[in-house]
Order: structure tokens, then sequence, then C-alpha cells
């Protein structure tokens, strides 16, 4: 059921959007301000509580518990366990937004500031830490560790009802948990095909700036019907190869383009960013996270901080299992540390390279990124690597990388959307991976037909809505799961206690006992 409606309800939308594309724009764009204006404010309460409960599990009672049971050992090393976590979490953002977003807001900063300042520049820092750090993985740990731990310690199927079955007891197998399913489903096929669409206005960028091929509607399209061939062929080989190897290869690819431009863009500058915005993240990171703009009647926290929270939330039951199938073995505390922190301080320093090179070359006249981001977010990476030595190189590696990232973030979606439509654990019906293959594919095209980026983000806006209430409910359960097992492993440890006191006490009681006999023996005897 979950898989035919799901499916329905897909098919709606393509066919809206693929019939009316300008008319679709506009009902979105209305129900996009709609969204904003009346709840706006709780996705920034929702997520920074999200932050404040996977701290709260990583410092507190619960961190040595293990996803698995007591004796679960690790599928992945954990170098490859990071890997797939930051290649399947945010690699084409990463790369998409890593100098489009500062230059962006040092052109439209927030918070009031006067544009193209110095105030501006440290706040175009501070804001990109702020969207692509703790909070995006918190709300990805969060989702992660509960679906891990209703499927591995509770013999769940690996669906998001099954982590509401401490509330809706057996009705998580019923209407309400079929429901629930469905809108976590539609939601992620949305949040993929919307990082798809990002992913593939910048390929078909890069393909312009290298090979001079226009950047016309029928290069994206091509764009998605090769990448379709591509990561349906690494989602059927298996989370063991295709996934895995692409995840580790490109992670090395990255490092390699990161230091690549660190070396040959202004290092010293690059480095005194990282520490500076880390300072100023860590300093205001309870006022961003809950600012929003009533007063001044700005739509930048809107069109930034909440499309992005809604990209996450919309993106976390497909990240969220993904990171649950790779995370058997981990501790609570070892989980929360992974997903969390460790991708965060990698973002951060590829903002700090990437978006701090492209400051300094606006800033001191080596590059007009400002000219480049008129032309588009997409353009601005390419026009970065072209106030640095080797710019051709540069740019092939990034194209490269985006395809990668493509591909791993597609083949992930696709299994895990199939795995979410299907009752049963276990790896999904290759016919059933097909089907959501085609359809991942057919959403990023018609939404890039539809309007490109205003529709892209205005979809992911108000499908993230249901997601993000329903995210309260989780944490709800997750602690109620989390107490009850705490509680049986301290009442397993008192009683393994126990018996090693009494077989103690029984040790010494016999040799004492013998003692006693070897004194009352005659000498002689």
């Amino acid at each position: 059921m979950v898989f035919r409606v799901s499916i329905a309800l897909v098919a709606a939308l393509v066919l809206l959007a693929g019939i009316a594309p300008g008319p679709f724009n506009d009902v979105v764009q209305v129900a996009l301000a709609e969204v904003v204006r009346s709840v706006g404010w709780m996705y920034l309460l929702i997520v920074f509580l999200t932050l404040s409960f996977l701290l709260y599990l990583a410092v507190g009672r619960f961190g040595n518990l293990r996803i698995g049971g007591e004796d679960a050992e690790p599928d992945f090393s954990r170098a490859s366990w990071l890997a797939m976590l930051f290649a399947t979490g945010m690699g084409i953002g990463l790369v998409f937004w890593g100098a489009a977003e500062p230059i962006s807001h040092f052109s439209k900063p927030p918070e009031g500031l006067a544009p193209q300042s110095v105030d501006a520049a440290r706040a175009a820092m501070r804001y990109a830490f702020f969207h692509w750090g703790l909070h995006p993985w918190a709300i990805y740990g969060l989702i992660g560790l509960a679906m891990a731990w209703f499927q591995y310690n509770r013999n769940g199927r690996g669906l998001i009802s099954d982590m509401l079955q401490p509330l809706i007891g057996r009705h998580h197998r019923g209407a309400v948990g079929h429901a629930v399913n469905i809108a976590a489903v539609v939601a992620t096929a949305i949040g993929v095909a919307t990082t798809l669409g990002f992913g593939t206005i910048q390929i078909a960028a890069g393909l312009q700036r290298v090979f001079g091929i226009a950047a016309s509607v029928p290069v994206q399209l091509t764009i998605i019907a090769i990448a379709f061939v591509l990561y349906m062929a690494s989602t059927l080989s298996g989370v063991e190869r295709g996934i895995k190897w692409l995840s580790n290869f490109n992670l090395l690819l990255a490092a390699l383009l990161l230091a690549a431009v660190l070396v040959l863009g202004p290092t010293g500058f690059i480095f005194d960013t990282f520490t500076t915005t880390l300072g100023a993240y860590l300093n205001q990171l309870v006022t961003m996270s809950l600012r929003m703009s009533p007063f001044s009647g700005s739509t930048w926290v809107a069109d930034w901080t909440i499309f992005y929270w809604a990209w996450w939330i919309a993106w976390a039951p497909f990240v969220g299992a993904f990171i649950a199938r790779v995370s058997r073995g981990r501790s609570v505390r070892e989980f929360v540390v992974g997903v969390v922190l460790a991708p965060t301080l990698l973002g951060f320093l590829w903002f700090s390279v990437f978006g701090g090179s492209a400051l300094w070359a606006q800033i001191t006249g080596h590059a007009d990124l400002l000219q480049a981001l008129s032309s588009g977010y997409e353009t601005v990476l390419f026009a970065l690597f072209d106030s640095l030595p080797a710019p051709l190189l540069l740019s092939i590696v990034a194209l490269v990388l985006l395809v990668i990232f493509f591909v791993t973030s597609a083949d992930s979606a696709v299994l895990v959307l199939a795995s979410m439509s299907t009752d049963e654990a276990g790896d999904p019906p290759l016919s059933r991976k097909a089907v959501w293959g085609v359809a991942v594919a057919l959403i990023a095209a018609v939404l890039l037909l539809a309007g490109g980026l205003d529709a892209l983000q205005g979809m992911i806006t108000i499908a993230a809505l249901p997601f993000a209430l329903l995210m309260v409910l989780v944490m709800v359960c997750l602690y109620r799961v989390l107490d009850l097992e705490y509680q049986l492993e301290r009442r397993r440890a008192q009683r393994a206690r126990h018996a090693v006191q009494a077989w103690i006490e029984r040790e010494m009681a016999a040799q004492e006992e013998a003692r006693a006999e070897a004194a009352r023996v005659p000498e002689g005897d």
C-alpha cells in the first residue's frame, strides 16, 4: 500500500509540473509564502531542540548503549563509515554552495548589515558554518539513530512508522503507520530530487565553462539521463560494492580538490577564516538558531535558514535510513560523535577553503565573483577556479566530483526509497529499486522544467512540514526505548554483580571451611 500510494502521489506531482510548469510554480510560491509566514518559526525551534537532544544523548547516561545489542560489532571500518556518511549526507550541496553561499551572503547579508562590508564578510562565513554545521547533522543523526535502534534492537522493519510504536502501539502497522510512511517516502523523493536538481545545474555550468557546451535544458535532461544509468548500475551492485567504493573514492577526490585549493589559494587567510569563524559560530550558536525577523520584515531567514532546515528535514528519512543501515555495532556516543561532530568539522574546513578563497578573491580584486553570481549560483565555483593556477584541471576534478556525488546520493536514495516502501525487512526487490530510480530522475527533471531553483526550493520547504512535526514524536519515542534499555542493562549488571559477589562469598566460605578443617587435623595424622 505504501509503495502504490507513494508512487501515485509522485506521479501526480510529475504530471502537474510537466503539463503546466508555470501555474505549478505559481501555486508552489503562494503555498511557500503561507508556510513561512505561519509556521516558519517552528522549523527553527524543532531543529534546535533536535540538536540539544542529540548532544544530551552523547554526554548522558545512554552513551554506552550499543546499536544491535551489547555484543554487536560494526560492519564497516570507521573510515569507510565516515566516508559513506559524508558522501551521502551532503556531498553535492557542499560543492554547489561552498563558494556560492558566502559570496551571496556577502552581497546580500543578514542582520541588516551593509552589503560587501567587513561585517558582511564575517557574517557570510558564520552563516555558512551555521547552515552546514551541527544542525543538519543533528537532524540526520536523530532519524538515523532512531531507525537503527528500532531495526536492530527491537526487530523493526526499517520503516519510519516503527519509530512511533511506543506512542501508537500496534497502529504502527496499520493505517496510521501507512500514512506516516507515505509522507516520509514522498518527502524523501522530493528532497533527493531537489539535491539532484542542484547537482544537474552545476554540472551543466561546469560543462559550459570547461568544454563550451551551452547549459541548456536539453543538456540538463541529458545529464539526468546519464546519471540515471550510472546510479542504477551502482544501486544494483549493493552497498558493499558500488556505494562503499564510490564513497571512499569520492572522499579521496574531495580531499585532493580541497588540498589543491588550500595550497593554491590564500592559505594563511583560509586558516585565519576558519579559526575566527569557528569562534563566532560557537559564540552565537543559540542566537542564530532561533533568529527570525518579525520587526524588519526581511525574508532572508526564510530564503536561507528555513529553506535549509526544510531541505535537511526532507532528506532525513533517506539519509537516516542509510545511516542506520551502515551503523550497526556503534555505541550511542560513538554514533552521535561520528554522525554529528565529525562531518560538521569537515564541512567547516570545506567552507573555510572555498568560501574563504572566494571572499578573498572578491575583496582583493583577484576575481569578480559577484558578476558570476548574477549569472547563477552554479557559476561561482568555476569563476573562483579561473582566479587560481591550473583552472582547467580544478574544474575537471570538480566536475568528476559532482558526478560521483550525484551517483552516490542517488543510488543510496533509490535503495532507501525502495526499502521504506516495502513492508518486509531486508534488501528490497529489484523491480522496486528500478521504479524509484525512474521516479527520482523524473521528479528532478520536471521540477527543473517547472521553475528551476525557485520550484525546487519551494517544494522542499512545503514537503518537509509534516515530517518536522513527526521529529518531535520520534524524540519522545527514542527517549522511551533508550531509557527502557538502560534500565534493563542496569538490572542485568546488578544481577551479574550479585552473582559474582555470591560466587566470591561461596569461595571465601569454602576456603575458610578448608582452613578450619585443616586446623582440626592432628599433626601426627
